[in-house]
């Protein structure tokens, strides 16, 4: 991917990990329109990055996503990149048999990025270059007890990038996967925003432009922090990593 010239959305860009990306690639000179739920942090994050543009947007509505994507297409006819970054994650008791925190998971995490993609991809393939980027986790490769539907929808997401990268090939659309580890955002509060056992926001946030930057045609942008649990079953250490990561966060939830 190249890091300059492009018109990037990119989903959840109003906090986290998007807001720090739509800020990175702003500040490189692109054109940067940001997507999100909530008016009122679309627009501080706006006011903060002149000439950031914001649409409200709700990727678990698919007729939302249909209509929003139709408008940006014609307001930004150069559009050439797309962040999936939205997503929700909330913890589940299995015992409890309530099944609409996974299906709320599926529906944002999982089929959000599919009817965006299905929406964009008409237009992207056009364009000279273009990027796709989902935003899968560490956790599509070890998951977290805690979190056992937001690990499955980040394992899809990581196999569906896998074969959108293959039917791809041959066009000029690059697909990209950017595999966070544990990072300070607030995701799940202020909790994980300064959880010590999280990554610094900042640093995840830089790291992954300088290797966008250094690997143009990088298929996944995975940062030091997240290399032990992406190649754990590689290594050898799989259930040692799932063990030990899984006790001390249910332990840290005790606590």
């Amino acid at each position: 991917m190249q890091t300059t010239g492009n018109t990037i959305l990119i989903t959840g860009g109003n906090s986290g990990i998007g807001q720090g990306l739509a800020a990175a690639f702003h500040g490189l000179g692109n054109t940067v329109i940001i997507t999100g739920r909530n008016q009122a942090t679309l627009d501080k994050t706006v006011a903060a990055h002149a000439g950031m543009k914001g649409v409200v947007l709700d990727v678990s509505d698919g007729a939302d996503i249909t209509r929003v994507a139709a408008e940006l297409i014609q307001e930004y006819p150069a559009l050439n990149a797309v962040i999936h970054n939205a997503g929700i994650m909330q913890e589940e008791d299995l015992k409890t048999g309530e099944t609409n925190t996974a299906e709320a998971h599926i529906t944002t995490n999982l089929l959000g990025p599919i009817r965006l993609n299905s929406a964009l991809l008409p237009h992207l393939l056009k364009q000279p270059s273009a990027t796709v980027m989902t935003v899968s986790s560490g956790l599509a490769f070890v998951p977290l007890s805690l979190g056992p539907t937001y690990s499955a929808t980040k394992a899809a997401i990581h196999s569906y990038t896998q074969a959108m990268r293959y039917q791809l090939a041959d066009t000029s659309v690059q697909v990209i996967e950017l595999v966070p580890p544990y990072v300070q955002t607030t995701l799940q509060g202020e909790r994980q925003a300064n959880d010590p056992h999280a990554m610094p926001l900042d640093g995840f946030i830089a790291e992954t432009m300088e290797i966008l930057t250094r690997q143009p045609d990088v298929k996944e942008v995975l940062v030091e922090r997240v290399h032990p649990q992406r190649f754990a079953e590689k290594s050898g250490e799989y259930d040692a990593f799932f063990q030990r990561m899984n006790d001390m966060l249910v332990a840290a939830r005790k606590g």
